[in-house]
């Protein structure tokens, strides 16, 4: 290897290392900005506690954790069938010129900025509700839909790919011993495209955890723990969105103290789902 060869294999390898070490930095200024305030309130009683009063310095995050747990659940809910349905009808169902039509306007969808989701949740969804649910409209419901529309675009993107990506000699394989299209699709192409497909959730749920504009103007920004679907709340997110701009001292670490908690919950879900997808690698069998 010549010193330019071994010039350029450093150089990528650094950029490699790029992600990394950003990650590492993200990491130590959060912890080193909200970690401490966990530890002076404690730990229990900031995660449990559903008192959020910061002028009397009381910092619990019971309601905006659970708000936020439940609007992501619902929105990946709703959208997984849709995106996931989308999908095989794109790779297995659609004429060819149809789907080059089609899937670029789904993902054109991921361009829109979040703002104009969160005018399209008070205009139009928040009246819907309103209309047959009863309540303001402004509530966890319509965080939840409003979010399932933005990340459907990533989930039909990445679990296309990976469909189209299952080899064809396993479903010639699988129509040669007799099996219809659908039972192709149901034991061949979907169990051959897990790992792609795990990745499209992981990746969505991590969007759907983290947005915050949108879900700020259609949540109703309530410091209660949600009774209904239709009862107003907050996340994490919309919470640190709404008080950063003016908050000091403790309540701006306990802010930051917020997403400390955020930054822990997307990372246990990715490790977790990761660890899943792993381990169904190494059993993996087609029937």
């Amino acid at each position: 290897m010549n010193f330019k060869e071994s010039w350029i294999k450093s150089f990528l390898g650094g950029i490699s290392f790029s992600s990394l070490i950003i990650l590492s930095l993200i990491t130590f200024f959060i912890l080193k900005e909200g970690i401490q305030i966990i530890f002076k309130v404690g730990v229990a009683k900031f995660i449990f506690s559903a008192e959020w009063a910061p002028l009397e310095n009381k910092f619990g995050i019971l309601p905006m954790l659970i708000s936020t747990c439940i609007v992501t659940l619902l929105a990946v809910l709703l959208s997984l069938p849709i995106g996931l349905g989308t999908a095989i009808f794109l790779n297995e169902f659609a004429n060819p010129k149809i789907s080059t039509v089609i899937k670029p306007i789904i993902e054109l969808l991921a361009a829109i900025p979040s703002v104009i989701y969160g005018f399209i949740g008070i205009q139009i969804i928040s009246n819907l509700i309103r209309k047959y649910f009863g309540g303001s409209g402004l509530c966890v419901l319509n965080a939840a839909i409003v979010l399932s529309i933005m990340i459907l675009p990533m989930l039909v993107s990445i679990s296309s790919d990976a469909l189209r990506n299952v080899p064809y000699q396993y479903k010639e394989a699988s129509y040669a011993m007799g099996a219809t299209k659908w039972q192709t699709i149901y034991h061949i192409t979907l169990p051959a495209a897990r790992s792609g497909i795990l990745t499209a959730l992981i990746l969505a749920t991590g969007r759907a955890l983290g947005e915050t504009m949108a879900v700020l103007m259609v949540i109703g920004n309530s410091t209660q723990i949600p009774k209904t679907l239709i009862s107003p709340a907050r996340t994490l997110t919309s919470g640190i969105a709404l008080e950063l701009g003016y908050a000091i001292g403790d309540h701006r670490r306990a802010l930051f103290g917020c997403g400390v908690v955020l930054f822990a919950l997307i990372m246990c879900l990715t490790l977790t789902l990761n660890l899943i997808l792993r381990r169904k690698e190494k059993t993996k069998y087609l029937f």
